[in-house]
C-alpha cells in the first residue's frame, strides 16, 4: 500500500462493517504500532474490527483466507481485511522473497475474492523507517491500511457488490 492518499470520502462511516485484521508477530513492537493505527481508524468510522496474529508476513493471505471462510460458513461474513507487518531488510535474499510474496499473495487473493483489502506490510530498510512509518503519531501507516480497505467496502456497497 504505497502512496495511499487520503480522499474526500475518508471520513465517511461505514455503520455495521466488519474488518479482519490479519498481523504478523515477528516485529512485534512495529506491528503494534500498526495494529493501534488501524484500530483507531477502523473505530472511528462505525466499523468492528477482529484481530487475528500469525507468525510472520508470508502467513497473512493463508489465514486471512481461513478465517474468511470460516466467517462466511458461520453467516457473519467480513466485509473487508486489514494485512499488517514488517519486513526490515537484512544480509541475504529472504526479505526480497517475503516482501514479494507476502504482496503477490494478498493481491491474489484480493483480486480473486473481490476482497476489499488494505496492505499495511511495511517492507523498510531499517527499523528508525519501520518505527517512523508504523508509529501514529508519526506516519500511521496502520490506519492507511485501514482507510484502503474502507474505500474498497464503500466502493463495493455503492456497486452492489456486498450486502
Amino acid at each position: 500500500m504505497v502512496g495511499f492518499s487520503r480522499g474526500g470520502d475518508d471520513a465517511a462511516p461505514v455503520p455495521g462493517a466488519r474488518i479482519l485484521i490479519v498481523a504478523a508477530r515477528f516485529n512485534a513492537g512495529i506491528t503494534s504500532m500498526l495494529i493501534e493505527g488501524a484500530l483507531s481508524a477502523v473505530s472511528s468510522l462505525g466499523a468492528q474490527a477482529t484481530v487475528i496474529e500469525v507468525p510472520g508476513a508470508l502467513e497473512i493471505a493463508c489465514a486471512a483466507a481461513i478465517a474468511l471462510e470460516a466467517a462466511k460458513k458461520s453467516g457473519v461474513a467480513y466485509d473487508g481485511v486489514i494485512a499488517l507487518g514488517c519486513v526490515i531488510r537484512g544480509e541475504t535474499y529472504h526479505f526480497e522473497i517475503v516482501a514479494n510474496e507476502s504482496a503477490r499473495a494478498l493481491s491474489d487473493l484480493s483480486v480473486s475474492m473481490r476482497l476489499p483489502l488494505g496492505n499495511g506490510i511495511l517492507t523498510v530498510e531499517s527499523e528508525q523507517q519501520a518505527i517512523t512509518r508504523a508509529d501514529p503519531k508519526q506516519g500511521n501507516k496502520g490506519a492507511d491500511a485501514a482507510l484502503a480497505a474502507v474505500s474498497l467496502i464503500r466502493l463495493a456497497r455503492e456497486a452492489g457488490a456486498k450486502p
